[in-house]
């Protein structure tokens, strides 16, 4: 299930070319299933930090195969907005935000 617009991206292959910008972004499973829906202020950082550091420490990260992104001026506010139409669709949040 795609939630952006945006082109689905293999994570180990692209991730570490996103722009220093601020962004929402998904990460998915193999089956593209959502895993965790996120953002930052800063995208490439972000991203760079989780290639370097595999999500050490969190086993449900570990499962990213794929991403989505989009770059926005605001993206906690929409990070919130995916979050709950995520949760009225599904009955709860993705599995990766609900540790």
């Amino acid at each position: 299930m795609e939630i952006l617009d945006e082109k689905v991206q293999l994570w180990i292959d692209s991730a570490r070319f996103a722009k220093p910008k601020p962004a929402v972004y998904v990460l998915y499973d193999r089956k593209l299933n959502v895993l965790y829906i996120g953002h930052s202020q800063n995208l490439q950082e972000q991203f760079t930090k989780d290639l370097d550091s595999s999500f050490e420490g969190d086993e449900c990260k570990q499962k990213c195969h794929s991403y989505q992104k989009l770059f926005i001026e605001n993206p906690e506010q929409k990070q919130n907005e995916l979050l709950e139409q995520y949760k009225s669709e599904h009955g709860s949040f993705p599995p990766c935000n609900e540790s």
